[in-house]
């Protein structure tokens, strides 16, 4: 049994007769006294790892009778294969994540009980989730936000979760009714779909976004239409959260995180890279350790400043376009485009150029209402970016469609548009 397992068992017998759980695909509700009698039955599974997967109440359950039996909990996305384990952990180690792969080949992220518990700790605490507000499961349980935002603040800190059967907008619409007040944590691509079929309901009383930055065209639509901030987050897997935007307006500036999380300290390297360091920081990356995160301190690979106290993002070191000698990042040019009531999402990348002296070409991969001719978003870029950053080759697109995370990847379209030019 885990220092986890007795944290939950405090919550279950403190709100034993309140609303735990709505499983919203098969009508049921739990309460935390059901849950807990659930998860105390005997289950044979001798698996030193044990991996829960889904998004319903299964995947709860999973979670805690694996911290009763002193297993190692590794959430895996539907469909995913469970890593191989030839080695064995560390003792202290009791949570893997698996990291999106967005810089190179998936890897497991090791954490103890206590950097669970601070994670957690530090996200109640920034965010002001509460147990009249209970958050509506739309996102996937099995990544690190939806587990650090969802998952831990139901079973460490007794806010319910409400399970939507799906992210459409009616479902978001119908989970809406089983309380008076709600909070939803999405992504982006989720909001903007929402947003767009008017389904956000009038009782969210807390919008949080993450996976990837929130543009501030949504961001300032939604509160102009309906008087909602979305709360822009940004975490890593490595250490949970990291920055947390908590005004009450849209924020001017994009580029802006937001705050540090309560009890977490974000500093900039000498690389021009943002650093972490807090309780909630991993033991580390697992089998093989990596320089980039040890001793209580994660080394991200995404550019920042620290302005006024507040984390100003200015992409990542991997994606920076060389032009011509000069760099620029992709995510100011995406910024540009999706200011364009025209466009639904987009993705920017550079290619070698003809000319390997003069650096790379900005392509930009677009998909748009079908009524925008693509001159005149060329010509509305180029009022707002100077001639060297607007893409030279344009891909536009029926859809650019975001995984689970929320994220478009963009290796995977530049790897695409690197094939169709070849082809």
């Amino acid at each position: 049994m885990t220092p986890l397992c007795d944290r939950w068992r405090e919550v279950a017998r403190a709100q034993a007769h309140q609303i735990a759980l709505i499983e919203m695909s098969v009508g049921r509700r739990w309460r935390f006294c059901d849950l807990a009698a659930e998860a105390e039955r005997d289950e044979q599974n001798e698996s030193s790892v044990i991996f829960p997967a889904g998004g319903q109440a299964d995947f709860i359950l999973t979670i805690l009778r694996a911290w009763r039996a002193g297993r190692v909990v590794c959430p895996l996305e539907p469909g995913q294969v469970p890593p191989a384990f030839a080695w064995d952990l560390p003792e202290d180690v009791v949570h893997l994540k698996t990291t999106s792969a967005t810089t190179g080949a998936p890897r497991l992220v090791a954490f103890t009980a206590s950097q669970l518990l601070a994670d957690a700790q530090n996200i109640l605490e920034t965010m002001g989730l509460r147990p009249d507000w209970p958050n509506v499961g739309l996102i996937s349980l099995a990544h690190s936000y939806g587990f650090s935002n969802l998952v831990l603040p139901l079973l460490l800190h007794g806010i319910p979760l409400i399970l939507s059967d799906s992210a459409l907008p009616e479902s978001l619409r119908r989970a809406a009714t089983s309380f008076p007040d709600i909070t939803v944590a999405g992504v982006p691509a989720l909001w903007q779909a929402w947003h767009g079929a008017l389904a956000i309901p009038a009782n969210v009383r807390l919008a949080i976004s993450a996976g990837t930055p929130l543009s501030s065209a949504l961001e300032q639509s939604v509160f102009a239409h309906q008087g909602l901030k979305i709360h822009n987050f940004y975490g890593s897997s490595e250490c949970g959260g990291i920055a947390y935007d908590a005004t009450t307006v849209p924020r001017p500036d994009p580029a802006c995180a937001g705050a540090p999380l309560r009890h977490v300290e974000v500093r900039v390297g000498e690389n021009g890279c943002l650093a972490v360091r807090s309780e909630a920081v991993a033991k580390g990356y697992w089998p093989q350790p990596g320089p980039g995160l040890s001793e209580g301190v994660f080394r991200t690979s995404d550019l920042g400043e620290i302005k006024s106290g507040l984390v100003y993002l200015n992409g990542r070191a991997s994606d920076q376009i060389n032009v011509a000698g000069r760099k620029v990042s992709p995510e100011s040019i995406e910024d540009v485009l999706r200011s364009h009531a025209g466009v639904r999402e987009c993705v920017v990348f550079g290619v070698p150029g003809v000319d390997q002296q003069r650096g790379e070409l900005i392509v930009a991969c677009i998909s748009a209402d079908p009524a925008l001719k693509p001159e005149n978003l060329k010509q509305y870029v180029l009022a707002q970016l100077p001639a060297w950053q607007v893409p030279r080759d344009w891909w536009f697109l029926e859809d650019l469609a975001a995984s689970a995370r929320g994220k478009v990847s963009r290796a995977e379209w530049r790897k695409r548009f690197l094939e169709r030019n070849r082809s």
